[in-house]
């Protein structure tokens, strides 16, 4: 029995298999478009750069969007950070917001770091997640406070530097990324590939060093089972 391919793939000439496995590489690995060109190619299939930048444009956005429908369990306790980027050759502040098993829960690309930044961030997090955190773990700048109480919030407030690494280290897969692409050209191409890239690593994010292998990769068959799922494509055998 064959599976009736998603409508979202109609119109293209290449399988849903294909276009699905190119939009993850893209996405998942820091790759430039010319590598995932090529190692499509080495599937015997000819794709330009241009056409995988295309289909990440068009099924990057959507497979994300899915992911976000599927309103997967996220923990009580947001860690938010931000750090510069470079964009067009302007400092820009990529604002992130973690929980505590490291599911990104959100970024935004912002101009300034000022407390109407952070409480755009924070509105932001309140509309998408449906709650308030019982705990908010920030470094030292002021506006977060600031901002917690203009939004009259009732979450425990942690700042201290050395509690927020683990939102200090989610920047570094963007830096690799901001490498591989040399440098990002605009604030819209930033927010628009980090909010394709963070809802696809979330389903893979297993934590490796904290599980015994059989169990490491019982989940990692899981997450490929649902990343296949919201691709609409079958799972690989």
């Amino acid at each position: 029995m064959t599976t009736r391919p998603d409508a979202m793939y109609a119109g293209y000439r290449f399988p849903a298999e294909v276009i699905s496995y190119a939009v993850y590489l893209h996405f998942r690995f820091p790759l430039s478009l010319w590598m995932v060109e090529e190692m499509v190619g080495l599937r015997g299939l000819t794709i330009s750069h241009e056409t995988v930048r295309q289909w990440g444009l068009k099924f990057g956005r959507e497979i994300a969007t899915r992911i976000r429908q599927r309103r997967l369990a996220r923990g009580d306790t947001w860690h938010l950070d931000e750090v510069v980027i470079s964009v067009a050759g302007k400092k820009h502040d990529l604002w992130r917001a973690l929980d505590q098993d490291g599911f990104v829960l959100d970024v935004l690309v912002q101009s300034r770091r000022d407390t109407k930044a952070a409480k755009r961030l924070l509105g932001k997090l309140l509309k998408r997640q449906g709650r308030a955190p019982r705990v908010l773990i920030t470094d030292k700048l002021k506006c977060y406070a600031a901002s917690k109480k203009a939004l009259k919030l009732r979450s425990e407030h942690r700042q201290h530097k050395g509690l927020n690494s683990r939102a200090e280290t989610s920047h570094q897969p963007t830096r690799r990324r901001e490498r591989q692409m040399k440098r990002f050209k605009s604030p819209r191409q930033v927010q628009r590939f980090l909010s394709i890239h963070d809802p696809i690593n979330n389903l893979v994010h297993l934590r490796r060093y904290r599980r015994p292998a059989a169990e490491y990769r019982t989940a990692r068959a899981q997450a490929f089972a649902a990343s296949a799922e919201v691709a609409c494509v079958p799972l690989a055998a």
